[in-house]
């Protein structure tokens, strides 16, 4: 293959990987910039700065309320894209005289000076960690800053993170019910809501635990693993073996030259009397196709089989090339099932490998990988290892991207504190309900080593401390509380952003995958599972609770009865 910075590498399992050490981590979508907002928050801003409160010093919370797939864990993602939109925070003169058009009729030049002039240099951004599980109601992210910057925020801060959390939490939940050992694959990007849905999805779909894209451009952008064989439409492209122009392939260490169709064809006869299949069900065609494919990736042969029919045509065809490929110094990959039966077939394939194997002592040829597409999302994956399945690699797209069944999580951004005054919305609605005041979080751990609980703090409370007795309350039940004895109290809160820097250093794609990976381990296997999760508890101390209450009881209007 070409050795250019753009080049695609060959892997050793047949599969194609970008060339990890040519690209730049800090590619930022040219999309995310203030415009990409709601009319809303600008009109906001014009409204605040005709009020004078330029000085205002404001805390909001971005949190969600309700885990996404009826789980009871969130994957929070993200932070990095956020950090990238802070970084470049400035309107443009285009940008700016684009809202002297937009916006309604009247408001001074002088905003608009104002606003060419703004930056979030005096904003502090507080964070949980990019990959950390994140539960209900917990601030995945706290900014503090002038009232108008932190405002107009709001919207682009919310499509960074909405998304990037729900697709990173689909993707840990299919990489659970799959299992560690089995290969996941993002195909979806010919699915995606559209180009920036196709490359983020590839992006937080990798970092939930999938082990590779088919999407090329991510891959540059993001040092993802690309891989990818051929459609159904090369298989169909050949309609027999006289099409074949390329028939010769060298032996990978002599260099002696054999006519590796000739090859297929022996071997095709032998293994029809093994598997006691006729050649005449086969389609001429298909062998065509997988003996150009072979000859053009001797190290990489890895077929489609489902085309015409697996068990009578791919499945043979398929070996038949593979024993001639061994012939010449090359070990195939496998195959690909993209319709049908899975688990029959699946299985169904991996006998007939293991068949081959001791026919012709070829110890590799049983455990030639098996992948398989069609459709599938976790009921599918769930079903298929209660049938005992064979694969080895599942490629997933249409319910991994779109995120089928719950397509957005629903992170929402509230202001809790004005000129260090709480702030609290109320609703009939007690899930509505926010927590006012600017506020710590801690993770509290038990004797096991698993997360027991997340605890809300105001900022001027003591943090937890490992061994002493800590107050746990539900916050708008009173009579759910509970002592918690932590033998371990992380600090879930890092300041990621201040005076007009990153203050962190910010970890690779693959550090924030492994990060997943880590961060779930800490939760009990019943808040993990499928079927019927056990709710993980979020709590606020005493204090915070006993604020929540007196602020409802001083906001909360009186009725009155005639």
């Amino acid at each position: 293959m070409m050795s250019s910075n753009n080049s695609v590498d060959l892997l050793e399992d047949g599969a194609f990987a970008a060339n990890k050490n040519s690209w730049n981590r800090y590619y930022q979508n040219s999309v995310v910039q203030p415009l990409l907002t709601d009319l809303y928050q600008i009109t906001m801003a014009y409204a605040y700065w005709k009020s004078g409160k330029m000085d205002d010093h404001a805390v909001f919370d971005l949190f969600f309320r309700t885990n996404p797939f009826q789980g009871e864990f969130t994957i929070f993602a993200g932070l990095e894209e956020c950090l990238k939109f802070m970084e470049n925070f400035h309107y443009s003169e285009t940008d700016v005289e684009y809202l002297k058009h937009a916006l309604p009729q009247g408001i001074e030049e002088e905003f608009f000076d104002y606003l060419s002039q703004l930056t979030a240099k005096d904003v502090t951004l507080y964070a949980i960690e990019e990959g950390s599980v994140a539960f209900p109601r917990i601030p995945l992210i706290k900014i503090a800053g002038p009232l108008i910057i932190v405002q107009l925020l709001e919207t682009t801060l919310l499509t960074l993170v909405n998304y990037a959390s729900l697709m990173a939490t689909n993707a840990a939940r299919y990489r659970m019910v799959a299992g560690r050992h089995i290969n996941l694959l993002e195909f979806g990007l010919r699915r995606a809501q559209g180009p920036d849905g196709g490359l983020s999805a590839s992006k937080y779909s990798y970092i939930g635990g999938f082990d590779g894209t088919s999407n090329v451009l991510a891959g540059k952008l993001f040092n993802i693993p690309v891989k990818g064989t051929h459609a159904h439409a090369y298989i169909t492209s050949f309609t027999g073996i006289q099409e074949l122009k390329t028939r010769v392939l060298a032996h990978k260490e002599t260099g002696d030259k054999r006519d590796l169709l000739e090859l297929a064809l022996q071997y095709r006869g032998q293994l029809a009397k093994i598997l006691d299949i006729s050649t005449d069900e086969s389609s001429e065609g298909e062998l065509a196709a997988m003996v150009s494919f072979a000859i053009a990736f001797p190290d990489g042969f890895m077929a489609l089989v489902d085309t015409y029919d697996v068990k009578r045509s791919g499945l043979l065809n398929f070996c038949a090339v593979a024993l001639a490929l061994n012939d010449q110094g090359y070990r195939a990959v496998g195959i690909r099932i993209d319709s049908g039966d899975l688990a029959y077939l699946s299985c169904l394939s991996r006998e007939t490998f293991e068949r081959i194997s001791e026919r012709f002592k070829l110890t590799w040829f049983s455990k030639l990988t098996i992948v398989a597409s069609n459709d599938i999302n976790e009921e599918t994956i769930l079903s298929l290892n209660e049938q005992g399945h064979k694969i080895d690699c599942f490629g997933i797209g249409t319910h991994l991207v779109t995120c089928q069944r719950q397509p957005a999580l629903g992170c929402v951004y509230k202001m809790v504190e004005i000129n260090s005054q709480p702030r609290i919305k109320l609703s009939q609605d007690v899930a509505k309900v926010t927590m006012p005041g600017n506020k710590n979080v801690f993770r509290l751990y038990g004797a096991d080593g698993h997360a027991l609980i997340d605890l809300l703090q105001r900022v001027d409370e003591s943090p937890p401390e490992v061994g002493q007795k800590v107050l746990c309350r539900h916050p708008f039940q009173e009579s759910k509380r509970a002592y918690v004895i932590p033998t371990h109290v992380e600090a879930l809160y890092k300041v990621y952003w201040a005076d007009g820097r990153v203050t962190q250093a910010m970890p690779s794609l693959d550090e924030v995958r492994e990060r997943v990976q880590n961060s779930l381990k800490t939760l009990r296997q019943d808040h993990k599972r499928t079927l019927n999760p056990t709710p993980y508890k979020v709590a606020v101390s005493d204090n915070l609770y006993n604020f929540i209450h007196d602020l409802w009881l001083q906001n909360a209007p009186i009725g009155e009865l005639s």
